[in-house]
């Protein structure tokens, strides 16, 4: 099957899977494993040799030679079972030598196992992958170039928990730098995804500056979860159809944004201006947020008049993608199921958006 090559959030690119293996495996945990079982089988070897010397060449029984062997492997120095002769004493002696030997082994594979936790950083990324399995409902950015980074930021101002999808290494530690939760990974790949907490994301956001990943992406990403919001970068002309075709919900070009924005910003400043200080996480006097009314929310059965008269302000009531009721009439009464658009009082809409 030909995967499609995995881009950095830069523009350089590398091939999906050659950074991240299909199947990656820490390269400290294998040889750890190894230096244990190869202890144990060193014990169990000399424990087993020891209590066999002594059955044969002193003639005792299983039990009397295991205990034998036993204080004398741990050199607790306890009374010997029974007189020892010449051939004995050789026996215990070997045996006292090789318990100090796997002594001083266990301890110094304990140490390098201490030392290589600390160094390599294996226990931070345990803690990091124990909080992004606590984590729900949490934002999934795949990507943290220019435009990842700004996405972030703007998420945490939002009081948003944000888990970063990368594959560069250089990304991952900026992401970490500024605080985010990160993953490793090829976002293509379904158990980059897993691993990132997909089951349990809000939204997922992709903004790779590959077309064919984020089409991917969305693919992977709709296919493991059909309830979450997918938003992607288009970044050629065209891209948009492809990515709403593999189930994205939103697709968004920077360039072509950007070239509205600054014609907007020629044309119409001060009303950039407010829409922009409106919707600011900042500590804003006022606000215009997104509402969706449930049964049982304390806003079904009032009046679009009652809204006003308590300061929130109803700019327009969401009839389905892109349709909307605009400066809906005063007797206008809020059903479960509307999506509202306000404005209002920054920490009132805050309070009812929770």
């Amino acid at each position: 099957m030909i995967r499609p090559v995995s881009t950095s959030t830069d523009g350089r690119a590398a091939v999906a899977g050659r950074d991240i293996p299909d199947h990656p495996t820490p390269s400290r945990l294998p040889v750890s494993g190894r230096h244990v079982r190869m202890w144990l089988l060193s014990v169990l070897v000399v424990l087993g040799a020891c209590t066999a010397a002594y059955v044969v060449v002193e003639g005792w029984s299983v039990g009397d030679g295991l205990y034998m062997t036993v204080i004398s492997l741990t050199t607790v120095g306890f009374k010997e079972v029974r007189d020892l002769d010449e051939s004995g004493r050789i026996i215990t002696m070997l045996a006292s030598i090789s318990g100090v030997a796997l002594i001083f082994g266990g301890v110094s594979i304990i140490a390098e196992n201490l030392v290589s936790d600390l160094t390599s950083g294996e226990r931070e990324r345990r803690r990091m992958q124990q909080r992004i399995a606590a984590a729900s409902g949490h934002f999934l950015l795949c990507g943290y170039g220019r435009v990842g980074a700004t996405v972030a930021r703007e998420l945490r101002e939002a009081g948003e928990r944000v888990v970063v999808v990368d594959v560069r290494e250089d990304s991952l530690a900026r992401a970490e730098r500024d605080g985010f939760l990160v993953v490793e990974g090829d976002a293509t790949e379904d158990q980059t995804l897993r691993q990132a907490g997909i089951e349990r994301a809000r939204t997922l956001i992709t903004t790779i500056d590959s077309d064919a990943n984020n089409v991917y992406v969305i693919l992977s990403a709709r296919a493991i979860n059909a309830e979450l919001f997918l938003v992607g970068r288009a970044n050629a002309e065209g891209s948009e159809a492809k990515l709403f075709q593999a189930g994205a919900d939103r697709a968004v070009s920077p360039y072509t944004m950007a070239g509205h924005r600054i014609a907007e910003l020629a044309t119409r400043p001060r009303v950039v201006d407010f829409i922009d200080a409106a919707l600011s996480r900042g500590e804003l006097a006022f606000a215009i947020e997104e509402l969706q009314i449930v049964a049982g929310d304390p806003l079904e059965g009032r009046t679009v008049g009652q809204l006003r008269d308590e300061g929130i302000h109803a700019l327009a009531v969401v009839e389905g993608e892109g349709r909307y009721e605009a400066n809906p009439l005063p007797d206008r009464r809020i059903t479960a199921g509307d999506g509202l658009i306000v404005s209002g009082a920054a920490g009132r809409l805050r309070e009812l958006r929770g």
